[in-house]
């Protein structure tokens, strides 16, 4: 298997790749190409078929094809120009050479959530937290395997419990430091934040929105399950279930960003911020790791709108 992330410029290949995405496009010349993106396990790579011809054989979007390609260089980012293309046939690829995942260990990360859940001392809360990610094996199981995002950070299998972790950890060292700020309600909402994305993306290797990401979304999704828990627990405080439902509600921090409500409460700021920057850091580290390029400079970062620089200086 030649994975993308060993690719390099000049080389030819003849590899199986997942085809993510597939756009039928013209040149300036008003010449039909296509425009892929394949991806494996390591990554994803650009991709053109400039010439459609009998050489490149029928397939679609999330199918696994066979592909000869060379590989070249276009705006400091490798591109393969592809000749030649057809299915892969079953027992060719294995499907866990596609599907990116977290380096860190699952089990790990699910122990350390635990004692999150398992610190909490407010009753109703911890009851809560425990009948979400201890009693609801359904729950816990795809929380283990799922991704956060379709694209933007933390978009891997193990990357909603990495991402939710690390806002849980922030959550946790920055409620102690403020007066009036109630630690359990932060933590316990930083765990929860994303857990609608369960319903909002599909498995891998698809990993898109599903009818109900896409009507609903993560937020409100998460919002009606804690409802639905809080419902289970005898006498839950309605006033507590509205705290919690609003740093839900409120964690994109702005109603451009998808928040049905800003932030009201510190606990919910807290999560807001802890959101906002475990996401963006997690940007800035993917792009110093996928860069390529001779220098300390990543390149430009579309989703920060910014150049990205990684910090090692020459002593």
């Amino acid at each position: 298997m030649r994975y993308i992330n060993e690719l390099s410029e000049g080389e030819n290949i003849i590899e199986h790749y997942l085809c993510k995405k597939k756009n039928t496009l013209k040149s300036r010349a008003g010449k039909s190409y296509l425009s892929l993106v394949l991806q494996d396990k390591t990554g994803t790579v650009d991709a053109k078929v400039w010439e459609l011809n009998n050489n490149i054989q029928s397939f679609d979007e999330n199918d696994f094809i066979k592909i000869d390609a060379s590989v070249l260089t276009y705006q400091n980012e490798l591109q393969l120009n592809v000749k030649k293309i057809r299915r892969s046939h079953e027992g060719e690829y294995d499907p866990m050479d596609y599907i990116p995942s977290t380096d860190k260990d699952v089990n790990e990360l699910y122990k350390k959530l635990l004692e999150i859940v398992k610190s909490i001392e407010d009753p109703y809360l911890r009851q809560l937290g425990e009948n979400v990610f201890i009693n609801n094996k359904e729950i816990s199981e795809k929380f283990k395997q799922h991704s956060a995002a379709k694209a933007m950070h933390h978009n891997y299998m193990g990357g909603l419990l990495e991402h939710t972790l690390n806002v849980a950890e922030i959550c946790d060292f920055m409620a102690p430091r403020y007066k009036h700020v109630n630690r359990d309600l932060t933590v316990l909402a930083g765990l929860l934040h994303d857990i609608g994305k369960i319903k909002e993306l599909s498995d891998f290797p698809i990993n898109d929105y599903t009818d109900e990401g896409q009507l609903i979304g993560h937020i409100v999704i998460g919002a009606e399950l804690i409802t639905e828990e809080a419902a289970k627990i005898e006498n839950f405080p309605q006033e507590l279930k509205n705290l919690l439902k609003h740093c839900i509600l409120a964690h994109h921090g702005e109603y451009e960003f998808g928040s049905p409500k800003r932030p009201k409460t510190m606990e919910a700021f807290i999560l807001h911020a802890a959101d906002d920057t475990d996401a963006k850091l997690k940007m800035f580290q993917d792009a110093i790791d996928s860069d390529n390029t001779a220098g300390n400079w990543a390149g430009y970062q579309k989703m920060l709108s910014r150049n990205i620089r990684n910090s090692k200086y020459s002593k």
